[in-house]
């Protein structure tokens, strides 16, 4: 059997790596900056697929008629 009376050693302080944890996850999180270019980019994606759709709509609606 083993011997656990002497464990953890006595010159180990248990309590370090637990506040170091709490440190690590308390710590806050950067968020990356978005650059502006992505964000008109996407502006840009969107109305163009607006544009799209309501000319397909349309040629369809026209097709109909």
């Amino acid at each position: 059997m083993s011997n656990y009376q002497n464990f953890p050693p006595a010159n180990e302080d248990t309590s370090a790596s637990t506040q170091m944890f709490r440190a690590f996850v308390d710590e806050p999180v950067a968020q990356p900056a978005t650059a502006p270019s992505e964000t008109r980019r996407t502006g840009l994606l969107a109305l163009v697929a607006v544009v799209v759709l309501a000319v397909v709509v349309g040629v369809v609606y026209l097709a109909m008629k």
